[in-house]
């Protein structure tokens, strides 16, 4: 009997970076409403992190025309880690390059998913150090606990639209050694989302599929802070300073974590995660597969109000208004019956 032996070498989602049409008012909800503690700001992008993210930063704050995300980050386990993933690269179908002067981490080989999503693979990073006056008594805490918003404490997963779920999961698992923890698949055709990880969490990337849009978008970004008693108070608090809730605070069936999905003003959908849902030690762990007889009867959200259909459409850079637009002119020039 075969068994595929888990790839253990990439170790973690570091990074990412995040365009923002509406600068100072993204870095308010990430700096106030999120607590997040920037690092430097270059005047194109400002770096920000978690109170337990331990590197120079989670989040890439860019300035932009347009809402959407422009790189994922990951650290490999080892520099030979690096170099083992990057041959396996080199000889795929989509194979990248090497890409040096980012701030935050060291020589990193960047390559895109099947759709388009720009990754960096790295090993060296630079540690956050804390000034005197953030210092944390606990040695475990990379700073103090913020006194301003949720505050969240990591960087903890990001979510892609894509054309193709299947075969944009698959170059994760066959080129750098992902498992898909969980699937969505109707009518036993194609999956129409996916998620995967590296470690025991139930996902550090997921796949969406693409319902409005070309695919290569956003979905959500998602921040952990790890108290589900925290969500009524936070979202007491979006309302009061006008933040956009579109769902929650609920709990999912898929990952069972307590979530809120809310719109960052730059228009990227953001989710708060309220705890780390399961965690995954089984190391012979089979795939869950929910359809259309369970996934809007637990599966989507498992207590707490549905999700909106706008949650299944709406990405960025935002597509849907110009595909709305485009589908009611060919509506009208269609010849009545």
């Amino acid at each position: 009997m075969s068994f595929q032996e888990q790839i253990h070498d990439v170790a973690q989602l570091a990074c990412i970076e995040l365009f923002t049409p509406k600068f100072e008012e993204s870095f308010w909800f990430f700096h106030d409403v999120l607590g997040m503690t920037p690092t430097e700001d270059d005047g194109k992008s400002c770096y920000l992190r978690g109170y337990e993210d331990r590197y120079h930063h989670s989040l890439k704050l860019t300035r932009s025309d347009k809402a959407g995300i422009g790189m994922v980050g990951w650290r490999a386990s080892s520099p030979q880690a690096l170099e083992r993933r990057v041959a396996v690269l080199e000889a795929s179908d989509n194979p990248g390059k090497w890409v040096e002067g980012h701030k935050g981490y060291g020589r990193a080989y960047e390559f895109t998913t099947p759709d388009g999503h720009k990754q960096h693979l790295f090993w060296e990073v630079e540690y956050y150090e804390a000034p005197a006056e953030l210092k944390s008594k606990l040695l475990s805490r990379a700073q103090k606990r913020p006194l301003r918003g949720v505050p969240v404490r990591r960087l903890d997963h990001v979510n892609l639209l894509c054309s193709d779920v299947t075969k944009n999961g698959k170059f994760l698992q066959d080129n750098l050694g992902f498992l898909k923890r969980e699937n969505v698949v109707f009518g036993g055709s194609d999956e129409l989302a996916a998620w995967f990880s590296v470690s025991p969490l139930v996902h550090e990337v997921a796949f969406t599929k693409d319902q409005a849009g070309p695919g290569n978008r956003l979905h959500h970004v998602a921040f952990w802070y790890g108290n589900q008693g925290q969500m009524l108070d936070l979202a007491d608090i979006l309302q009061e300073y006008d933040v956009t809730v579109e769902a929650g605070p609920a709990k999912h069936g898929v990952s069972q974590a307590y979530f809120m999905y809310v719109y960052e003003p730059g228009g990227n959908r953001i989710e708060l995660f309220g705890d780390t849902g399961y965690l995954i030690f089984d190391p012979d762990w089979k795939t869950l597969t929910w359809d259309e007889s369970n996934f809007f009867n637990g599966g989507g959200v498992w207590f707490g109000g549905e999700l909106p259909q706008d949650f299944f459409v709406y990405g960025t850079p935002i597509v849907e208004a110009a595909m709305a637009e485009a589908e009611t002119k060919d509506t009208v020039a269609e010849p009545a019956e």
